[in-house]
């Protein structure tokens, strides 16, 4: 699926918008998706990860959202978290997070919580291994429940990794979603089966921690992520051989626990 023009609300279903960030880049895929959800009659709106202090991107965000009632965080990093302080001054929204230090007028979300606004329910699920804060939020609707994923799942490709076991952990976790739930990413289309998405990610995780044995056992246990990434990562643009160095990273790391 294609995403619309930047600064375009674009409807995803009954429920939910996106609008896209103008921030492309090899991190951000096309952009940060801004989500706004409400149930179909309510007047309030809850706003998911507005991304960077981009005031002209905000500001239409603040339109669409109209009556605000909250602004949810997927995690800490900027081109999701650092529009928030200001979206929140202009809506008038608390704003809620893992960290404490996003927070605003409100308690940090923990993992579990359900948290009930704009007509909706939003389950908590902390989900790490991207980032140690990273949740998502699985949106109770009785045709079909979405899943906001943050980067812990993308429209596509895989994310930038800080610590395989946990994000192992965070896959077995999204496995537990329904059948069919719509997956609404942090940056690229959203996803029409988020449980076969799921799959698929876990199945790349394995061939991938299974070509860095191959690599380690070719080029030795002493081999340096770099080295490890130009073995590996023959398949991708070496535009970005830089953050599938943090991915090595974490596959080491995970390898090494091992034993």
């Amino acid at each position: 699926m294609r995403h619309p023009a930047y600064g375009q609300l674009r409807p995803v279903s009954e429920i939910a918008s996106v609008l896209l960030e103008n921030n492309p880049s090899s991190m951000t895929l096309e952009g940060t998706n801004s989500w706004v959800l409400r149930a179909p009659g309510a007047t309030g709106s809850v706003v998911v990860d507005p991304g960077y202090d981009d005031r002209e991107h905000l500001a239409l965000l603040a339109d669409a959202a109209g009556d605000a009632e909250l602004v949810l965080l997927t995690h800490h990093h900027p081109d999701h978290a650092d529009g928030a302080p200001w979206l929140a001054e202009r809506v008038g929204a608390p704003v809620r997070a893992a960290e404490p230090e996003l927070c605003r007028d409100a308690e940090p979300i923990r993992h579990g919580e359900v948290v009930e606004a704009a007509g909706l329910r939003f389950e908590v699920l902390h989900t790490p291994g991207h980032t140690a804060d990273s949740m998502c939020f699985l949106v109770g609707d009785d045709d079909r429940p979405h899943v906001l994923t943050g980067d812990t799942i993308l429209g596509y490709g895989t994310t930038v990794l800080s610590d395989l076991g946990d994000y192992l952990g965070s896959l077995d976790r999204l496995s537990d979603v329904p059948d069919g739930a719509l997956g609404l990413p942090g940056h690229g289309p959203e996803l029409a089966d988020l449980r076969r998405t799921v799959r698929d990610y876990r199945e790349h995780r394995e061939q991938r921690l299974n070509q860095v044995r191959a690599a380690l056992a070719e080029l030795g246990s002493d081999a340096s992520p770099r080295q490890i990434v130009e073995f590996v990562y023959t398949d991708v643009d070496p535009k970005l051989w830089g953050p599938a160095e943090a991915s090595v990273r974490a596959q080491l790391a995970y390898l090494d626990r091992l034993g």
